[in-house]
């Protein structure tokens, strides 16, 4: 029986260990420094807001479009997931539209005008000039899901311990390291490491294109119609304007920040201020015109999105004597790519176990 050692327990980790703890012949273990129900800063999956917004290219879309199958099917049947739907506005302002059209943006397709992702929603529609906001020049509507991720962590936990997956806390210097972790006492056939931001200091992978990405969020008791963003601010070229209400009762998240590079793990009044500005202007109604000083506010929290210059690294590769299969580096859109992303890990599990493909 083929011994796994996951090496992570974010939602890339979790979902990694629940789709190989499917195939009935795989041991699987879960080893990592954080876990659900922990807040680290070196831990984004706890901060996420999380839900669907395509931020591929169309090129590199296969991630989220077979993500937003199954992620729409646990909205749909399994409500103890904590997830829900609710629609989606996406916004492309007229400061941003040039720049929009000539492809210099940081969010790739999530803005462009006839996305790609326009089929993937049965609900999809551009939104006619009465409905836009004003210095909107275009935007759509479709439905969408958000993610109560206080929920949804610890029911992915859940799903793995009832396929036999064992998860135990432990720091690692180097990724060979857990090799020796299973809880079998014996040594891993595969390590999968999906160790997000913590990749760039991991011996044995060091990669200097991981890069933390700073994300302030404003959680709030209010909650939001629908969801929105849209494509810029007038702030500060780093400050973005987004509102998700999490299922279940999970609060507001209200954000935020995209700050490259940035390492600062305490929240930032000014910027928390701003955030609240934004949405106000955005969506009045949801303090029912009270301006910022009637959010009900949760708490204020900060998450490093474990960016990848280059893009997200999938694929084997044999350290010393241990084969290592990677799955890190999707900065924003862990959750919405976790199952695309954890399919093609299989992947590449079955190629270095040379299990014949189905």
């Amino acid at each position: 029986m083929p011994n796994i050692v996951v090496v992570g327990a974010g939602v890339s980790g979790l979902t990694c260990a629940y789709l190989l703890s499917k195939q009935t012949d795989n041991v699987v273990t879960i080893v990592a420094k954080h876990m659900p129900g922990d807040y680290d800063i070196e831990y984004a999956s706890p901060i996420a807001g999380a839900n669907v917004l395509p931020m591929a290219t169309e090129k590199n879309s296969s991630w989220e479009r077979r993500s937003w199958l199954e992620l729409k099917r646990l909205a749909l049947e399994v409500p103890e997931a904590g997830i829900h739907l609710q629609k989606s506005h996406v916004y492309r302002r007229e400061k941003d539209i040039e720049k929009l059209r000539k492809g210099g943006y940081n969010f790739d397709g999530l803005f462009v005008e006839n996305p790609w992702y326009k089929p993937m929603f049965e609900d999809f529609r551009e939104l006619p000039k009465e409905e836009l906001p004003a210095g909107i020049a275009s935007g759509c509507e479709f439905g969408s899901v958000c993610i109560n991720v206080m929920l949804y962590l610890p029911w992915l936990v859940g799903q793995c311990r009832k396929n036999g997956v064992v998860l135990r806390r432990g720091i690692l210097n180097h990724i060979t390291e857990a090799s020796d972790m299973s809880h079998t006492g014996k040594k891993a056939d595969v390590v999968i490491n999906t160790t997000g931001l913590m990749a760039s200091r991991l011996g044995g992978v060091m990669d200097s294109k991981v890069i933390p990405v700073r994300g302030q969020v404003v959680v709030v008791r209010n909650e939001a119609p629908y969801m929105l963003t849209k494509s810029g601010t007038d702030d500060a070229e780093d400050e973005v304007c987004y509102v998700m209400t999490r299922a279940a009762g999970g609060g507001t998240v209200l954000g935020g920040t995209y700050s490259k590079g940035e390492w600062e793990s305490q929240p930032n009044a000014n910027q928390a201020v701003r955030i609240m500005r934004r949405v106000i202007e955005m969506m009045p109604d949801i303090t029912n015109g009270r301006g910022i000083d009637g959010f009900d506010i949760v708490r204020h929290a900060v998450g490093l999105r474990p960016y990848r210059e280059g893009g997200v690294r999938i694929e084997k590769e044999k350290i010393g004597d241990t084969w290592v299969v990677h799955n890190y580096g999707h900065a924003g859109w862990g959750y919405q790519g976790s199952y695309g992303c954890a399919e093609d890990v299989v992947t590449l599990v079955d190629e270095v176990l040379n299990r014949p493909k189905l």
